[in-house]
């Protein structure tokens, strides 16, 4: 006779390390089975079946012939929900369309989740170029326009408090620059989290004040150089504090 009780836990372990899983491949972008079971402590048999099961109900999908695996397109109706529920992307996106349209480069709305930045919105501008599809996409906090932003407003009481999974090239001038975004009120990242990629951030505000999210505009360099990049900047930061605005905050002022 079969025991329920080790039967529940049993369940629980396999959802608890399918979510493992996808967290993993949200982080890592492609994985390999071998790489997966070295992560979860498992046989590469269990791992190879819980990607099987995953599969199947496209949650991820195989890379080619390559043995890897990605997240795959059946999260997107699932992630969609959750966007739809969140209030700052729907009253940011008519203003990111909006900026989209007019500068014809990318934006983004990014929250902060568990020391990282997540791309929940986004809103194409009519480039024959675009830049990448980073809806969904979870980036670091410190070389990225966004992270910055909510990296600096998280260390407002102490820029030098860095959590120990940060790990910039240069902890004192990370420091030094996340003070710089709290006092002006946007971030750019020049090439830093991908060669020829650039973008300026600027913070999303709740009702009471506090930074909850942030607006980016991304592009290639050969569009997006720095000089363009500082005449877009107070546009920025007026569609951030419009959005802040849509969710509640009046005060004046800038700051991060």
């Amino acid at each position: 006779m079969s025991n329920p009780v080790r039967s529940r836990e049993s369940g629980v372990q396999s959802v608890d390390r399918a979510i493992t899983v996808l967290e993993l491949m949200a982080v890592r972008g492609e994985s390999g089975v071998s790489e997966l079971a070295a992560a979860l402590d498992v046989h590469k048999s269990t791992a190879f079946r819980l990607l099987g099961a995953l599969e199947e109900h496209g949650l991820v999908e195989q890379v080619g012939d390559r043995g890897k695996y990605r997240l795959g397109f059946g999260l997107i109706p699932l992630a969609g929900r959750v966007a739809e529920r969140l209030e700052v992307t729907t009253q940011g996106r008519p203003v990111c369309d909006e900026l989209a349209s007019r500068l014809g480069e990318t934006v983004n709305i990014a929250i902060p989740d568990r020391g990282y930045a997540v791309n929940v919105d986004q809103a194409r501008g009519p480039a024959m170029v675009t830049t990448y599809n980073w809806l969904g996409r979870i980036t670091p906090m410190h070389n990225t326009s966004s992270g910055k932003v909510l990296l600096a407003a998280a260390l407002a009481d102490d820029p030098a408090a860095l959590p120990d999974d940060v790990r910039p090239r240069d902890r004192k001038a990370l420091v030094a620059e996340l003070a710089r975004v709290a006092e002006a009120g946007y971030a750019w990242s020049i090439e830093e989290f991908e060669t020829g990629l650039n973008a300026v951030a600027a913070p999303i505000r709740d009702h009471g004040g506090a930074v909850i999210a942030a607006l980016s505009v991304s592009g290639p360099a050969y569009r997006l150089p720095t000089d363009r990049i500082e005449a877009i900047t107070p546009d920025v930061v007026a569609a951030g504090r419009e959005i802040s605005h849509r969710m509640g905050f009046w005060r004046n002022g800038s700051g991060a």
